[in-house]
């Protein structure tokens, strides 16, 4: 392609011979107005905005749609320019509630002044969610001429709040065709058209029915490309600090460990599930574990759930790390030995992922575990039916050939006999193991467990005789596993006691619905008072509950029923109300509530130099996710200390390329998320045989096309804004008229 040389108010441009004159000024710094256009679209020159004058011709011209042509002198600021912009201008706003746009007041007015011009409160720009950063109001500071008149008509149409992600107000509505254009062109779905009505037009259902029948997705990018507050998000809305990632990509923000969710759901849905696992790996090192048993935070904010149900991330996770080929591997980053060494206390998903980062770093690495075997709580906290023994051990498998050392049943109780040792850093994670008391009568007797306990005798192999009736205290995950453990030990009717109702309780949905499954009981509402041992009986007296006011933890506070109380017989209790850490006086680390370490937020650094600690022993029982963001956050600080970069990324992925333009789906808006496929209840109750079993490569896939494709906002280049209005247009508008 042969190189055009213009001239555009006075700069000398060289640029490609079938450019257009607005894209020339762009490329050399130069603002012309256009709101027809956009640097993703087609334009049409419809809203004439972008006039310029070029020499030789007769009058100005459309700059968006007019090529460039060899020796080309284009002025972007003349006054007939200026003036043929306003003109355009109030033909665009004729519609449009534009008195505060044209207002020299607009800045000085607040949202609940009485506006001096008698202004009704739903025309005005000052009660706009995108006051202040609306693109049609730049524009219209940059253009409009002072002393310049506007009438306008009010259209009077209904605002759709019926649409679950974004709202309709086409009483704002320009008609500029870039929601059309960008449905069209970017995404290729044409959901929407422009419709005239009398003398006016604005977009519609492409089907004259629904969004929905007119196979919209719902990724925003109409929303994305409006000028005005026509379409604005829901989350959004009156939510101008809103963090750009919470709305554009809010699976990542999300997520502890900031995995790019859309990208490996994307390559999901494309059926390249190795790739998948390459993006999932550069944040985590434990993606099948992470698969089964995550908390998925990812989940609770999908914008997808606004439809119908949130995409199963988690189990698109367990999906590609099922399908592992290696490739990732081939980019793994190593760096060469730095002669530091550092010592980790606990091999759990924090100190692991640390270890397994900082040995990447060049690091010599020793992990200390005082358990037989590496794992930490993923080991002896979460049962082998939601994560195989066989699954854990590969992963971790993958860090010790990194170079990091673990060395089992050693517990560390001085960190200073580590730095006489030779390590230059230490990170504590010894995790939070130590289950918590009651507080009732009686909890001390034969029969009576607490739930970490139990869970880490039963995962470690031992033989735990629970007798026929269990029950269980608590309502977090610890108490479900511990329940549906006690089942596959030989127990015959468990039961759940729980303080408050199901709404309330704080272990993941599906984990309690399959406990429901396998016939475990949940007595709601009911908190233990007394235990008595009685021969081989244990006697549980509980109280009914109510509940009051709210806690700090947000849930309704649960308050004894005077006189309620009852008794039922059980063989063994299990109390899972939770566990703290148990930190050795020798540590001397500076502790806080809960017995936890007290650290540095943004460093994970503690109260002595050169120690850092993280997991669950900083911030208590929390999820395997949030101990694996912990360990990577300790791994940056410490390479730092050490003398690195503290930069712990790395590319495992290769770069690929993707379309925009995802096209129609029939039925989009109905799809529903895959159920996980299952044993049998009648063939899981009686061992520790894993009991989900995967999405299969169709379903998998298949899912990860359901996704909206929300972060498809992030790669649609924003349009130029114009450059801060003179403080003196009259003035500016003198010389150019004398020019």
């Amino acid at each position: 392609m042969g190189m055009i040389r213009l001239t555009i108010d006075g700069q000398k441009i060289e640029v490609g011979e079938e450019t257009t004159v607005l894209e020339a000024a762009i490329t050399a710094g130069i603002y012309i107005p256009a709101i027809c256009a956009h640097p993703m679209l087609t334009p049409d020159g419809s809203c004439r905005l972008c006039l310029v004058e070029i020499d030789g011709a007769e009058e100005p011209v459309t700059a968006c749609n007019t090529k460039v042509a060899g020796d080309m002198v284009v002025h972007t600021d003349t006054l007939l320019v200026r003036e043929e912009r306003t003109d355009a201008l109030k033909k665009l706003l004729a519609h449009h509630p534009c008195e505060c746009l044209i207002c020299e007041r607009r800045d000085r007015c607040g949202p609940y002044d009485i506006c001096l011009r008698n202004v009704a409160v739903t025309q005005r720009c000052v009660l706009c969610p995108y006051n202040g950063q609306c693109e049609l109001q730049q524009v219209v500071d940059y253009i409009w001429l002072e002393g310049e008149e506007l009438t306008w008509q009010y259209r009077g149409l209904a605002v759709d709040h019926d649409n679950p992600l974004f709202e309709r107000d086409y009483n704002l509505c320009i008609s500029c065709s870039r929601c059309v254009n960008a449905c069209k062109e970017i995404r290729g779905i044409e959901a929407i058209k422009m419709v005239d009505h009398d003398s006016d037009r604005w977009p519609e259902p492409s089907d004259g029915k629904s969004l929905i029948s007119s196979g919209c997705k719902y990724c925003c990018a109409c929303v994305e490309v409006c000028p005005t507050g026509a379409l604005i998000d829901k989350a959004a809305k009156w939510r101008p600090e809103i963090n750009r990632e919470e709305l554009t990509n809010p699976c990542s923000y999300a997520c502890p460990a900031h995995i790019d969710v859309p990208r490996y759901v994307r390559l999901c849905g494309e059926g390249r599930f190795a790739e998948a696992l390459a993006v999932i790996r550069e944040r985590v090192p434990f993606p099948g574990a992470l698969g089964r048993v995550c908390i998925h935070p990812c989940e609770q904010d999908c914008r997808r759930e606004a439809l119908n149900e949130p995409i199963s991330i988690k189990f698109l996770k367990w999906a590609a790390a099922e399908r592992d080929d290696g490739q990732w591997q081939k980019l793994a980053k190593k760096m060469p030995p730095t002669g530091k060494k550092v010592a980790i206390i606990g091999s759990g998903p924090a100190g692991l992922t640390a270890g397994y980062y900082l040995a990447k770093q060049g690091h010599a690495v020793t992990v200390f575990e005082a358990l037989p075997e590496p794992g930490g709580m993923m080991r002896v906290g979460i049962p082998d039916y939601r994560l195989p023994p066989e699954k854990l051990n590969a992963e971790i498998d993958i860090i010790r050939k990194a170079g990091v050392e673990i060395k089992l049943n050693t517990r560390i109780e001085s960190i200073d006999d580590l730095f006489a040792q030779g390590y230059d850093a230490v990170f504590a994670a010894p995790g939070a193991h130590e289950g918590m008391k009651m507080g009732v009568e009686g909890e001390d007797a034969r029969g009576v467990f607490d739930g970490a306990t139990f869970l880490r005798e039963i995962n470690l192999g031992r033989k735990i005789d629970t007798g026929a009736r269990v029950a269980v205290i608590g309502g977090g995950n610890v108490a479900i596993d511990a329940a549906r453990a006690s089942l596959r030990t030989g127990a015959s009717k468990v039961t759940i006691v729980y303080r408050r109702t199901r709404a309330e309780m704080p272990a993941s949905p599906e984990e309690a619905e399959a406990a429901l499954e396998e016939g475990i009981e949940i007595m709601f509402l009911a908190a233990p008072v007394r235990i008595d041992r009685v021969g081989n009986v244990l006697n549980l007296m509980c109280t009914r509950m109510e509940l009051g006011e709210p806690d700090a933890s947000g849930r309704r506070r649960p308050v004894p029923v005077r006189g309620s109380e009852f008794t039922t017989e059980f063989d063994s209790i299990i109390a899972a109300i939770g566990q703290t850490p148990d930190i050795p006086e020798g540590f001397n680390l500076k502790l806080g509530r809960g017995n936890t370490i007290q650290t540095s937020s943004e460093t994970l650094a503690s109260s002595t130099k050169g120690v850092w600690a993280g997991g669950d022993a900083v911030s208590g029982p929390a999820s395997v996710i949030e101990a694996i963001a912990a360990g990577r956050k300790a791994a940056a600080s410490i390479d730092k200390y050490l003398g690195g970069t503290g930069d712990i990324s790395e590319v495992l992925a290769p770069p690929s390329e993707f379309s925009l333009c995802v096209g129609k789906d029939d039925g989009f808006f109905e799809w529903t998320r895959p159920s996980m496929p299952a044993l049998p209840v009648e063939k899981r109750t009686d061992n520790f045989e894993e009991v989900e079993l995967g999405l299969s490569d169709e379903a998998a896939a298949k899912e990860g096309r359901r996704c909206l494709q929300c972060a498809v906002r992030c790669v649609i280049t924003p349009p130029p804004l114009p450059p801060k209005p003179s403080k003196n247009k009259h003035r500016l508008r003198q010389k150019v008229a004398s020019r």
